[in-house]
């Protein structure tokens, strides 16, 4: 089963989104790494199996996390203004498209696009 680590930057509404898709799915709030710096939150993925799902473009950084060395990471880009609703099912269905190459890539998804950046 897929896993997903689901950071404090986004909507708590997305963790009950991707079970619903079938996805096991943690968020940091509620294992008491609110706060965490991404190191820790990164081990913290890694060792319980989850792909990291983020705003935080720190995540991207492929020299820190670099591509197949962790279970991957999927980075949300989205405008502010856009509703959670919507943010959650733009995210859940480019989830979803790109089951394949999850594991060990980098996933950046915006509302009209995805870039995967392969291991």
């Amino acid at each position: 089963m897929i896993k997903f680590l689901v950071d404090e930057d986004l909507p708590r509404s997305i963790t009950d989104e991707l079970r619903k898709a079938g996805f096991e799915c943690f968020d940091v709030r509620d294992i008491g790494l609110r706060g965490s710096k991404d190191i820790i939150i990164f081990k913290w993925a890694q060792e319980n199996g989850c792909i990291i799902l983020s705003g935080d473009l720190g995540f991207s950084n492929i020299f820190r996390f670099p591509l197949g060395t962790h279970k991957g990471v999927v980075i949300a880009r989205f405008p502010n203004e856009l509703s959670t609703k919507k943010l959650n099912k733009i995210l859940v269905d480019a989830i979803i498209g790109t089951r394949e190459d999850l594991s060990g890539n980098l996933i950046i998804i915006e509302p009209d696009r995805i870039r995967i950046k392969r291991k």
